[in-house]
């Protein structure tokens, strides 16, 4: 009778669980089907109002020409080649200066203090200085100086005052991430008979960087972005061959190319930075895991 009881406990039990999922699904459907016709609603609105304003035919004409897109994309997008390249080399040395340098700022040894006072006088000041002035005044600035083994190339020079801007911010991340690292993981490392500097190598930075991989994939993307400004000393990326196209024809839909390639690269990167993201905070939520 106790078995049959149970049993008949167990099946109740099994049979609210079942309907409490169907409820869940049938919500997730109709949130799913409002959010849908929401979006659908308002962009029919936004096209709407777009279209029927009166000076579309010219904004159609000179922003959205289908033939000058054509005929613009392919030099765009061997322009844009090269902005992937700047982007690609930039990156690694971009990390390990960023690392370098938050790693400086942590050293509280006296004999190091013009080691840390240069670091800082680093960061404050190419975080301080817009990206597009520095590679004005890296591109045109350092060949005037005539020095020996300094490149003369407009691509180079752009990437390398990317470079100096971007590694001043990820400085600060990776700064930001081993400061949040509890002491007493420090206090632990140590207990376990490992040095200072092991202590930073096999615990604190493993826990800092991946902590701090989203942001840093958010500034990538912003890296990704500002590739273009290179354009401004003269190398044939995707902006500046977008800006040959529109001075050509006087049309600007070349641009509208070059913004496509970018939202390209760009959007799958915010999402994976997203996804990231959210795994992260799942690893910290109570039973999360590892």
């Amino acid at each position: 009778m106790t078995a049959r009881a149970g049993g008949e406990a167990a099946w109740v039990k099994s049979e609210r669980q079942l309907d409490r999922e169907r409820r869940r699904r049938r919500a997730g459907v109709r949130s799913g089907s409002v959010a849908a016709a929401s979006t659908v609603l308002c962009a029919a609105v936004v096209v709407a109002v777009v279209v029927t304003s009166p000076g579309w035919p010219r904004v159609h004409e000179t922003f959205f020409n289908w033939g000058e897109f054509t005929n613009a994309f392919p030099d765009v997008l061997r322009g844009f080649w090269l902005n992937v390249r700047i982007f690609l080399i930039a990156e690694p040395v971009i990390l390990v200066l960023g690392l370098l340098v938050a790693l400086a700022r942590g050293l509280r040894n006296p004999l190091f203090f013009p080691l840390r006072a240069l670091a800082v006088a680093y960061t404050d000041v190419f975080r301080g200085i817009p990206t597009i002035l520095l590679v004005y005044l890296v591109g045109f600035g350092l060949p005037a100086l005539r020095l020996q083994g300094i490149p003369d190339s407009p691509a180079v020079l752009g990437g390398f005052a990317l470079v100096l801007s971007y590694g001043a911010y990820v400085a600060e991340v990776f700064r930001a991430g081993i400061d949040s690292i509890h002491p007493s993981q420090r206090a632990a490392a140590r207990s376990l008979g490992l040095s200072k500097a092991q202590s930073l190598r096999f615990v604190v930075l493993p826990q800092a960087v991946r902590r701090v991989v989203p942001p840093l994939l958010n500034d990538f993307a912003s890296l990704q972005k500002d590739t273009a400004l290179v354009a401004v000393l003269g190398p044939l990326e995707a902006l500046r061959q977008a800006q040959i196209h529109s001075a050509t024809n006087f049309n600007y839909t070349p641009y509208l190319a070059t913004a496509v390639l970018f939202v390209a690269l760009t959007v799958p990167m915010a999402r994976f930075t997203d996804h990231l993201a959210a795994r992260a905070e799942r690893r910290r939520a109570p039973g999360g895991g590892t």
